[in-house]
């Protein structure tokens, strides 16, 4: 035991020792956070290869030996905005079908027992301008996994048991629309900004009844062609033996026209309006719109730093100072632009708050974005949004196939070649004149979309205040 306590006390000593001998060699640590200096972020993209395939499939490739993992994702450039209004659920119906109906000479419960069998996950789903295919598996199980796209690429069953129980599950979330007070803000939000247009348009019993299984035939022979498909793989692959997999399961699949899905024309309201949706709520949820911009808009990069500054930035924005923090009128708030790929995208602040404190919560909002129009933002405020937006932009990229997936979707929607390599220098370069002229043209009280859901025995009264129509909306 002695000797134990010995060879303790020599080890603690050397330590001791080691640590002063770096106190005397080391810089003594500043006496302010401010004055703690960092290298700059050096972050290079990584590189994906592209090429394209004979028949017209669009490859993008990444390597990573890190895992023995294969992650794909297919893409087909088509999706569900040129849905009829008396068929709204489509996608959702059939990307859950595509999925689980079956494909090849499997039946939908052979294909689940194989991808169980293969320890695969596999997912589908459909958007508004493109339906895709995730698959994630073992490297060794490459050849069998990339078949199995195969199938539900050309060969999907679209088994009529598994379409009925896809829209009872679509029944049923219709059914239960009205418990969150958040989705009833966004739904009445999207149908006021983009009227007799799909994104405002919500499914309903009868649409979702009026979709066949002959929809989904005719939407698989009419778009899926090997010239409309984008496929992204990274992982523990070798690519002449992808190469070689993918010419064996694809090979044979012709070119042919596609027709282009024609989008509709977006037009900005000029008059806004304030909905109220009733429901016995000890608060009220608040949502404030408008339409946006697309990605060809040249202040996008200002309209991000322009976001940051109102609600983007969490306790930095001034929405979260003001009505949290300052006033205590709400525990959160929020704004975001979201910036459209191919229509413009929605600009959305809001907050929750108690029902007496709407009127209140809603007028410093509004105020703090006349402020935005009227006044040039602080230098501190622009040069923290713009480091902000700067060092996040990293984040975009968790993992390889993020990358490789992001390059896909980029390409798919037309973004310049540059885009990511020049996005921080171009966030970088914004002025505050910048975000006050973006201001000016995306914020405008008088279009504004309002949407309230709450109780409104607190605050109906006051609302004619505010120079806008009230409607009152029946959730029944």
């Amino acid at each position: 035991m002695m000797t134990f306590l010995r060879s303790l006390r020599f080890v603690l000593l050397g330590c001791l020792a080691s640590l002063a001998f770096l106190a005397g060699c080391a810089t003594p640590l500043p006496s302010q956070p401010e004055q703690l200096h960092y290298p700059a972020l050096d972050f290079q993209l990584p590189e994906v290869e592209t090429l394209t395939l004979a028949n017209g499939i669009r490859l993008y490739l990444k390597e990573d030996k890190e895992l023995p993992l294969v992650q794909m994702t297919a893409m087909l450039g088509s999706g569900a905005m040129t849905t009829p209004a008396g068929k709204i659920g489509f996608a959702g119906l059939f990307g859950s079908s595509w999925r689980t109906g079956g494909a090849g000479e499997r039946t939908p419960e052979e294909l689940d027992a194989y991808l169980d069998f293969l320890a695969a996950d596999l997912s589908a789903s459909m958007g508004p301008y493109s339906a895709e295919l995730e698959l994630s598996l073992r490297s060794e199980d490459l050849g069998k996994g990339v078949a199995v796209l195969g199938d539900l690429l050309l060969r999907p069953a679209f088994a009529d048991e598994r379409l009925e129980l896809a829209r009872l599950q679509a029944q049923e979330h219709l059914r239960r629309q009205n418990d969150s007070p958040g989705a009833i803000s966004r739904r009445l939000l999207m149908a006021a900004l983009y009227p007799d247009n799909y994104l405002g348009y919500s499914p309903t019993s009868e649409t979702l009844t009026a979709v066949v299984r002959q929809d989904l035939v005719d939407f698989h022979q009419t778009y899926f062609a090997p010239n409309n498909l984008w496929i992204a793989v990274s992982g523990d692959f070798d690519r002449e033996n992808l190469l070689q997999i993918l010419h064996d399961n694809f090979g044979d699949w012709s070119q042919r026209e596609v027709p282009e899905q024609q989008l509709p024309t977006i037009t900005r309201s000029e008059s806004g309006m304030i909905q109220v949706a009733a429901k016995e709520l000890p608060q009220t949820t608040i949502v404030i719109g408008d339409l946006g911009l697309t990605k060809d808009h040249p202040d996008q990069y200002a309209v991000r730093v322009l976001n940051y500054i109102l609600g983007g930035g969490g306790f930095n924005s001034r929405m979260m100072r003001e009505i949290r923090s300052n006033r205590g009128l709400a525990y959160s708030a929020y704004s975001y632009f979201q910036v459209g790929r191919r229509l413009p995208g929605p600009f959305v602040a809001g907050t929750e708050t108690k029902n007496a404190s709407v009127v209140p919560a809603l007028s410093l909002t509004r105020e703090i974005m006349v402020d935005l129009r009227n006044n040039l933002v602080t230098d501190e405020e622009l040069q923290l949004a713009k480091e902000s937006q700067i060092n996040s932009f990293v984040f975009g990229f968790e993992d390889t196939h993020s990358v490789v997936s992001q390059q896909m979707s980029l390409a798919f929607y037309g973004y310049p070649a540059d885009y990511l390599s020049r996005y921080r220098d171009r966030i970088a370069a914004v002025t505050a004149n910048d975000v006050q002229r973006a201001a000016r043209e995306f914020i405008n009280l008088s279009r504004q979309q309002i949407v309230l859901v709450g109780n409104p025995e607190g605050f109906s009264k006051e609302l004619a205040a505010f120079g806008l129509p009230v409607v009152d909306i029946d959730l029944d």
